[in-house]
């Protein structure tokens, strides 16, 4: 039996530890996590939620610097490495965060074999001292896993010789996130989930919508960014569509499925800035398992991701962007082909179950190096 403990934020959410149940299930891994009380979002607190837990153990830690992405860590660990004896320690974090260098560093001194999670695709400038920990974090750990095949690149390009496993960092549920065809009248439904800011694509969508012809209602789930003139531009755009759009706001993730179901195509307008490009789209995931088409622009890894289950346009191509929308507007066998073949795809390559098999693997492999 494999003793793992994985140190993980992003834990907190309910559904991202399914895959943590999928891990247990396997019979050969015996799993802790590390996961704090709650994170912080600016002035927002998101409390950790709970959720089905059986089969493994849960250590709920308040971190130092809860809210910094890259300067928290848990001054509590070494109690927790020290009692749970791991073999090996998953560090669900980017190599340049303190949490990974401090928690390679305990796990180290306890014996136990290290891994990091990335999900950089892009090759940004690090400034000291988060240079130094990944420096050090590069030569301590035993692989790593990168979340896209890009970031994999730029863990090479930055030095990294270790193994390397292209593996997302969660699945979806394909129990929850399911297809529930039901007849539906009304006006031709397109969804947007995400901040209503530029790197996400949303005046690229809104001026797409401006000029589309026919019956249709865009629904969005989400929020604006902190930028009040990014917003104010936006609101300018939305009045512009009249009465033919509705903002939602967020959604639990459990609430998601359902909004999947009401909408007849989701699309991902991601745009790629000076620092950041799509790293994954895990919406786009969620909405293929429950079989509605996606269209998405060419930003990053949104093209692998959606792979046979929708369309693929230019970023920032407005007219490309009408004109897919349109092309699914009118043509309901397309819609059906494409959200079959996405829904068989998100379960074959994206269910809890695969990345968690995949993870498992790498595990052992790791282990088996160590000799």
């Amino acid at each position: 039996m494999l003793r793992v403990l994985m140190v993980s934020k992003a834990c907190y959410v309910a559904e991202y530890r399914k895959k943590l149940r999928a891990l247990v299930e396997t019979g050969d891994v015996e799993l802790g996590l590390v996961v704090p009380p709650f994170w912080r979002f600016g002035r927002d607190v998101a409390p950790f939620e709970p959720g089905d837990d059986e089969g493994y153990r849960v250590f709920i830690l308040p971190p130092r610097f809860n809210g910094h992405v890259h300067l928290h860590y848990y001054p509590g660990l070494s109690r927790v490495l020290a009692e749970f004896k791991p073999d090996l320690v998953h560090l669900d974090e980017e190599p340049y965060d303190l949490v990974t260098f401090h928690g390679l560093r305990l796990a180290r001194r306890a014996g136990a074999v290290c891994l990091f999670f990335t999900w950089q695709n892009m090759l940004n400038p690090i400034p000291p001292p988060f240079s130094w920990f990944q420096r050090a974090v590069f030569a301590g750990v035993a692989g790593a896993i990168a979340g896209n095949l890009e970031a994999e690149q730029v863990l090479r390009r930055r030095g990294f010789t270790g193994p390397v496993a292209v593996i997302p960092q969660f699945g979806v549920d394909p129990e929850l996130f399911r297809p529930e065809p039901r007849p539906r009248s009304g006006p031709f439904r397109v969804g947007f989930v995400g901040r209503l800011v530029p790197e996400k694509g949303a005046d690229w969508l809104l001026d797409a919508m401006a000029g589309l012809e026919g019956d249709w209602e865009l629904l969005i789930v989400g929020g604006f960014g902190s930028d009040p003139a990014v917003r104010r531009r936006i609101e300018g755009r939305l009045r512009e569509l009249g009465n033919r759009w509705r903002l939602l706001g967020p959604f639990a993730s459990a609430e998601m499925p359902e909004f999947y179901r009401s909408v007849d195509v989701l699309v991902v307008p991601s745009r790629t800035g000076r620092r950041w490009k799509e790293q994954f789209g895990r919406v786009i995931v969620e909405a293929q398992a429950c079989g509605v088409p996606v269209i998405g622009s060419d930003s990053g890894e949104v093209p692998r991701t959606i792979g046979d289950g929708g369309i693929v346009v230019p970023e920032g191509d407005i007219l490309g962007l009408r004109g897919a929308i349109r092309r699914l507007m009118l043509d309901p066998t397309l819609r059906q082909i494409l959200g079959q073949l996405g829904q068989k795809q998100a379960v074959a390559r994206f269910s809890h179950r695969t990345v968690a098999e995949q993870t498992r693997r790498f595990y052992h492999r790791l282990i088996l190096a160590r000799g």
